[in-house]
């Protein structure tokens, strides 16, 4: 619900996606707009519910790029109240002191160090591949790429990889202020030419887990995708490089038009490796076959920069994911941007169009 003149804007973070999205959106338009907000019911629907290590984490990234005031935040805190200043930018550290995901700290900053009033250098401390997040190696290899269309430059730095329950990685993050943002049209899918990976194992894990990895996702991809080249690096990580032990997998799958889908997955107990390797290859299969420009993991992640853009952003999609449908919800809450999706009539397809006026926010600073 809106606010009365004056008031916060108070938000019911048990609807819908119901998790750490609200707050990260939230946060990040409170800061971006100037608008105060009111975050009841934190991840009510949770095992555990309220604040983790990780939210806190975002939420104090935020409120110290832009000075502002944080109230009633602590690790179980299920309200809190956020207050925005001025974003300033600089130098910060942030650390989840656990293996909260970095890219989740990287995720609620970033559109606000892009209007803040000088570049900014961020690093981030927790775990790089982290189970319920984008790997570090989706944010470098897709999220990058995909999100310069909106005409800024994000420079990252994995320092040092961190896993569960350690964590322990290190990124560094890079990012200069821009006047406004450019809107997309991600509408053109192409056909895929490449397809390229990393598989990685670390700690005391053998390598024979990278190559059964590497093996199966493969055979998979093979057995849809004939005639396309598989590029799948295997890394074993050095001690100076990684903290604890980890292993995973990361399949991109290229198009002729730029467009970006990845499959990925992470090693777990008792699982085996070959099975940890089909999985991320059909997850990658399964992102192509929708016909979409966009794959799963990256629609729910473009909504805020296009709500943001001077004019009107497209984006051709699978179908939406309920993250997709939460940062829409709450973007529309708290902006004058308006979305339209529109199933796609073209047969033998399951895709959308995402579309977008949006707001034009300027940077007085630039």
């Amino acid at each position: 619900m809106m606010a009365e003149e004056g008031g916060p804007v108070d938000i019911d973070g048990s609807i819908m996606e119901g998790g750490g999205q609200i707050l990260r959106i939230c946060t990040a338009l409170s800061c971006l707009l100037g608008t105060r907000v009111r975050v009841a019911k934190i991840r009510a629907g949770r095992s555990t519910p309220g604040l983790r290590p990780q939210h806190l984490s975002g939420l104090e990234t935020v409120r110290d790029l832009c000075a502002g005031q944080l109230d009633n935040a602590a690790v179980g805190s299920t309200e809190i109240s956020f207050t925005p200043g001025r974003i300033k930018g600089g130098s910060l550290t942030a650390d989840t002191r656990t293996a909260g995901s970095v890219c989740l700290l990287l995720q609620v900053s970033l559109p606000c160090v892009l209007f803040a009033e000088t570049p900014s250098e961020l690093i981030f401390k927790g775990g790089t591949n982290a189970e319920m997040a984008p790997q570090i190696d989706y944010t470098t290899m897709v999220f990058k790429p995909i999100a310069e269309h909106f005409s800024f430059k994000l420079d990252c730095d994995i320092r040092k990889r961190g896993y569960y329950p350690r964590g322990g990685g290190e990124i560094l993050v890079r990012a200069s202020p821009v006047k406004y943002l450019m809107p997309i049209n991600l509408t053109d899918r192409g056909s895929v030419t490449k397809i390229y990976g990393r598989a990685f194992v670390a700690g005391v894990l053998p390598y024979k887990m990278v190559k059964d990895m590497i093996s199966a996702a493969v055979r998979c991809i093979r057995r849809e995708l004939r005639d396309l080249y598989v590029n799948i690096q295997g890394v074993q990580e050095s001690g100076d490089k990684a903290v604890g032990n980890g292993s995973g997998i990361i399949i991109v799958a290229e198009t002729s038009t730029g467009c970006l889908f990845a499959g990925s997955s992470l090693g777990r107990k008792g699982v085996p490796s070959d099975r940890v390797g089909a999985e991320a290859a059909e997850i990658l299969l399964r992102n192509l076959r929708h016909g979409g420009c966009v794959d799963e993991y990256l629609q729910d992640q473009l909504i805020i920069f296009m709500a943001l853009a001077d004019g009107v952003s497209r984006i051709k999609t699978g179908p939406l994911t309920l993250h997709t449908q939460t940062a829409i919800h709450f973007v529309e809450l708290l902006t004058k941007a308006r979305f339209t999706v529109t199933k796609c009539e073209e047969p033998g397809t399951d895709s959308f169009i995402i579309e977008c006026q949006g707001i034009g926010l300027h940077n007085k600073n630039v």
